[in-house]
């Protein structure tokens, strides 16, 4: 029997041991993860990490009371005490009007969709480590490099199943393998580090180790010797490695939790346009071999590519059941949950639709500004949209990029700055989270 079968067996069979303990409804999640990692540092063996585990979540409702509990021993007599104290914890618990399961008449039916998410091959050790040291030997390779912090390969599977007493059940694989390195170039107190990585569903995905090890020596090198620069407001270039954390921010506003608590800087932009004409930004649970592909939600609901803003105007919502409820809307199938606790809402494969312009055409007529490579700190207020960053990157002069540039705070305001996004049109789906290259002019930059 298939494992996902044998994991939505197990997740059902806790399901029913609740249901006939007196609980009113419930839900069990179930996860086995394995992974082996190998790390190398300076052309030697460094470690080897083997992990193989299996927990179960149990979430179950008495009235509307509920509590949440997960275990990794999966013993009978272990999952009877699980389900005594969810139980007892529920019915001690204060009561939430929007607690509950998600509608019955929304959950998945029928064969759940194929992203091709495993490939069901196994790597072992010696490749793993093969391919660590070729990453390093590749990153070590780049002029300028003087030493490494190492360089790592995995290879992992997780198996998830998810069953609930309003009549779903369902379970899938993924398989995960990565390859990461980091370096340093320069002497004492001119030293810079940078790093790169990637990983992949599937192992024929996944990019060739040297070349990721030499993107890592290549960007610690061009690191060397940055300037300081005076404040003022010019355009700002995100990379696309540090992009992707201004769609972290739209994710944060547009969350149901955070609307129903009336914390987001979006609140009142549901059908507005929020980005420039011709913006698009995609969430698609359902990509072939994606980084963040589900068949189904956190809830059992059945998932689908959704435009979350199309033409530059805000469609919906993240909404999981409980946070449709508060809005008195439906939930969107966006359902994510974790092993102790209720469902939230979040993204799958998300991404910004590539621009019409070329990286090149895109900072041609940039007399003098800054493009972005790293973002250090957490200065982003997502109620108002407040946005302060430590930055570091390379001066942008006459259209063409310049020395490189750290010690220096980038800011704006989160409407502000989508508004005046532009896209480049280098996107590449890579990772879970991706966007090309984007332009936003009228930033303000503190420096020396």
């Amino acid at each position: 029997m298939p494992i996902s079968d044998t994991a939505v067996a197990r997740a059902a069979d806790l399901v029913a041991a609740a249901r006939k303990a007196g609980a009113d409804a419930a839900d069990a999640l179930y996860v086995r993860s394995q992974s082996t990692a190998v790390s190398v540092r300076l052309g030697a063996l460094e470690d080897v990490e083997r992990s193989d585990g299996e927990t179960i979540g149990l979430r179950l409702f008495v009235g509307r009371r509920s509590a949440s509990v997960s275990a990794s021993d999966l013993s009978d007599a272990s999952l009877g005490l699980l389900v005594e104290r969810a139980l007892a914890m529920a019915r001690e618990a204060p009561e939430d009007r929007y607690a509950g399961l998600a509608p019955e008449d929304r959950l998945m039916r029928g064969t759940v969709p194929d992203v091709d998410g495993d490939d069901g091959g196994e790597t072992a050790p010696e490749a793993l480590r093969d391919r660590a040291l070729a990453a390093e030997d590749a990153a070590r390779a780049v002029a300028g490099v003087t030493n490494s912090e190492g360089a790592s390969a995995s290879v992992g599977r997780t198996t998830i199943a998810l069953a609930t007493s309003a009549g779903f059940s369902g379970g899938y694989a993924t398989s995960g393998h990565g390859t990461s390195a980091a370096v340093i170039a320069g002497e004492g107190g001119a030293m810079q580090r940078d790093y790169a990585f990637r990983s992949a569903r599937h192992l024929a995905d996944l990019e060739q180790a040297a070349a990721i090890g030499a993107r890592a020596g290549t960007r610690a090198v061009e690191r060397l010797n940055p300037i300081k620069i005076g404040s003022g407001a010019m355009p700002i270039v995100f990379d696309r490695r540090v992009g992707t954390g201004l769609l972290g921010h739209l994710v944060g506003a547009i969350t149901g939790s955070a609307v129903a608590r009336r914390t987001s800087f979006l609140l009142d932009a549901l059908g507005e346009r929020v980005f420039d004409t011709g913006v698009t930004v995609v969430d698609d649970p359902l990509r072939v071999r994606g980084l963040g592909s589900r068949p189904f939600d956190g809830e059992g609901l059945s998932t689908a590519r959704r435009d979350l803003v199309a033409d530059g105007v805000l469609t919906g919502w993240l909404l999981d059941s409980a946070s449709a409820r508060q809005l008195g809307l439906e939930p969107t199938g966006n359902a994510t949950r974790g092993l102790g606790g209720p469902p939230g809402a979040g993204t799958s494969n998300l991404w910004m639709a590539a621009g019409s312009l070329p990286v090149d055409a895109l900072i041609a007529d940039i007399g003098r500004g800054l493009w972005i490579t790293e973002l250090i700190g957490q200065g982003v207020n997502l109620v108002t949209g407040d946005y302060s960053r430590g930055a570091a990157g390379f001066l942008i002069e006459d259209g063409r990029l310049g020395p490189p540039v750290a010690e220096i705070t980038i800011a704006g305001n989160l409407r502000d700055m989508f508004r005046a996004a532009v896209p480049a049109d280098d996107l590449e789906l890579a990772r879970a989270v991706e966007v090309p290259t984007i332009r936003i002019d009228g930033m303000t930059v503190a420096g020396a």
